[in-house]
């Protein structure tokens, strides 16, 4: 069987209305799923047009990264409170500490009193 060049394949996939590029300046792709993400730095992204759909082909080598997942924790009003109590903060003080120690009054409490 004969191999076909780039631009043979080309000619048949334009007659059966098929569109073929390469594109350019690509710099990473990105699959995103719940808990992970796959990366793929410097690709090589072929983008082929079949029926009015897009398919790309994305060739390189991947890695894996960890889905960061930010859990903004709920500051009660009276916890802020009670830490600006012991402490002589602002209630707006108070409530950056306990977000930064993530709802520990304890920690909150020490963190304010240590800057002092």
């Amino acid at each position: 069987m004969k191999k076909m060049s780039q631009r043979e394949m080309k000619r048949i996939m334009q007659k059966m209305g098929m569109g073929l590029e390469e594109l350019q300046g690509v710099l990473k792709v990105t699959i995103h799923f719940r808990d992970r993400r796959l990366v793929i730095p410097d690709p090589q992204v072929t983008q082929m047009k079949v029926s009015g759909q897009t398919i790309y082909q994305v060739v390189g080598e991947a890695f894996e990264e960890k889905e960061k997942t930010e859990t903004k924790i709920e500051i009660s009003e009276e916890d802020a409170q009670l830490v600006s109590a012991q402490t002589g903060a602002t209630i707006e003080q108070a409530k950056k500490a306990l977000e930064a120690s993530n709802g520990d009054l304890a920690q909150a409490i020490m963190l304010l009193t240590s800057k002092a």
